[in-house]
């Protein structure tokens, strides 16, 4: 899969040195994946779910963070959208991302 964009990453870790090693992790294996369905995604991420509009959440260091992406399955690309902690995340609306 071809991740849009790793500066994300990298500036969510510069501010939050915990989440670095967690969310390189994350970012190995979803580049190294071939997703073709939520069922392979969900192989590599037992605990990801879709949840609206081709928007995945992903758990990050045993739901200490969490991660919005939108999956193209298609096309091979996985665009982070959001990262934050948990509480943050309860008070994003992920439909607006």
């Amino acid at each position: 899969m071809h991740v849009i964009s790793y500066k994300a990453i990298r500036e969510y870790y510069e501010k939050h040195a915990a989440a670095k090693p967690y969310l390189t992790a994350w970012f190995k294996t979803v580049r190294k994946a071939e997703w073709s369905s939520v069922s392979d995604m969900r192989h590599d991420f037992p605990s990801a779910e879709m949840v609206v509009d081709g928007k995945a959440v992903f758990n990050i260091k045993a739901n200490d963070y969490r991660l919005v992406a939108l999956i193209g399955f298609r096309a091979k690309r996985v665009f982070v959208l959001w990262i934050g902690t948990h509480a943050e995340y309860d008070k994003v609306r992920i439909k607006d991302l």
